[in-house]
């Protein structure tokens, strides 16, 4: 299991925040902390894997807590300027979320994680092309919500089907493969596109009209 120690100093977040990781299989709550001093306390008497940490601590900010820590690290906070956000990657958390999230936010990353620490279980040389895999493992479930309109549940699909493809699709190949009308398809494509996690390229066929191909962009 998967050990987690949750810094917030506010106890009805905390319980918020031990509830959504409980469900994630794998991971267990080994304890909260309200203040950075807890927090080095804790991690001091006894093992923990991972840090779901808060930037405001009434003791310390945390993102100067997180320059000390030695311990895995994920920022939950509502810190969403960019200096923070600079600074907190700089200082090593592996993923930030902001505040308000939703359970299955949490979850995707709490998972993406867990996939992330087995792959780097033992001691081995990693080529390139493994680490750049690892690295994919850790942001893969990164995303929104699905946008006002969209089923999660077609976003999930449409994800999925780009980003086994071997190469580029179009709107038509995916609506064909997943039972979707071409329109549909198009809609939630042109989403993802719009949010990094695809890439979209024109293509001029035989008959002079540019045709939109979608491809997986590997870095999410």
């Amino acid at each position: 299991m998967i050990r987690v120690l949750v810094v917030e100093d506010d106890f009805r977040v905390a319980q918020v925040h031990t509830d959504f990781t409980a469900r994630v299989d794998g991971f267990t709550v080994a304890g909260t902390a309200r203040t950075a001093a807890e927090c080095r306390s804790l991690l001091a008497a006894r093992p923990v894997d991972l840090v779901l940490l808060d930037s405001y601590l009434p003791d310390e900010p945390g993102l100067d807590l997180l320059a000390g820590l030695t311990v895995d690290t994920i920022m939950l906070t509502a810190a969403s300027d960019t200096a923070s956000v600079r600074l907190a990657l700089a200082r090593g958390a592996l993923n930030y979320l902001v505040k308000p999230f939703t359970a299955d936010q949490l979850g995707e990353r709490l998972t993406a994680y867990r996939k992330y620490r087995a792959a780097l279980a033992g001691e081995r040389a990693l080529d390139q092309q493994e680490i750049d895999r690892v690295w994919r493992l850790l942001h893969e479930n990164d995303r929104p919500p699905a946008p006002k309109g969209q089923s999660a549940v077609t976003v999930h699909l449409v994800r999925q089907a780009l980003q086994r493809a071997p190469g580029p699709r179009t709107a038509a190949e995916i609506a064909d493969e997943l039972g979707l009308s071409r329109a549909t398809a198009q809609r939630y494509l042109a989403a993802l596109a719009r949010d990094g996690a695809a890439e979209m390229r024109l293509r001029y066929g035989a008959t002079g009209r540019p045709e939109h191909r979608y491809r997986w962009t590997a870095a999410r």
